[in-house]
C-alpha cells in the first residue's frame, strides 16, 4: 500500500476513472459536477493515487485557498475499502500541505465518513449541508509545518 503524486496524464486518467466509479456511478453525482477546472496537471491542485497490491484503487487531491489546504475528491474503489487506504490518502495530502507551509487543512466530508475523519484529528466545524444531493459537513485540522 502506497500513495504516489500524479505527474503524468495516464495517472490522472486513472484517478478520473476511480472518481467516476465512486462518485458518479455509486453515489449518483452528476458527471458534469464531478470534474472541474482543477482536474489538470497545471499545478492548481496536487493529485494523488493510492495503490494496493499494485492496483490503482484510490485518489484524492489538495488545493490551496487563502493559505488553507482543501482536501477534495477523496475516494477508494469499493472492494478496497477497510484496508486503511483512506488514512494513507489523508496523510499524503496533509504532507503536501506541510511542504507548502500550510498550517490548516479542511474538507467537506460526507456525514457518513465524519467518524473516520474525527479519528484522524479533524473537528466538525459546521452544520450539515448538501452537495450533489449528499449530506456533508465542514471539517478542519491544524497541522504542524516542518
Amino acid at each position: 500500500m502506497y500513495a504516489k503524486r500524479i505527474t503524468m496524464d495516464e495517472e490522472l486518467k486513472a484517478a478520473f476513472a476511480i472518481r467516476k466509479q465512486v462518485f458518479v456511478k455509486e453515489q449518483g453525482v452528476p458527471l458534469e459536477d464531478e470534474f472541474d477546472q482543477f482536474d489538470t496537471l497545471n499545478g492548481l491542485c496536487q493529485h494523488i493515487l493510492v495503490h494496493y497490491n499494485e492496483q490503482t484503487v484510490g485518489t484524492g487531491r489538495i488545493r490551496f485557498i487563502h493559505g488553507v489546504g482543501k482536501l477534495k475528491r477523496i475516494c477508494i474503489l469499493e472492494p478496497y475499502r477497510k484496508f486503511g487506504l483512506g488514512k494513507i490518502i489523508i496523510k499524503t495530502l496533509e504532507e503536501i500541505a506541510e511542504e507548502q507551509g500550510v498550517s490548516q487543512v479542511k474538507l467537506h466530508g460526507q456525514t457518513q465518513a465524519e467518524g473516520f475523519y474525527q479519528k484522524l484529528g479533524y473537528r466538525t466545524s459546521s452544520n450539515i449541508f448538501m452537495e450533489d444531493g449528499i449530506p456533508h459537513i465542514l471539517m478542519l485540522k491544524e497541522i504542524t509545518t516542518k
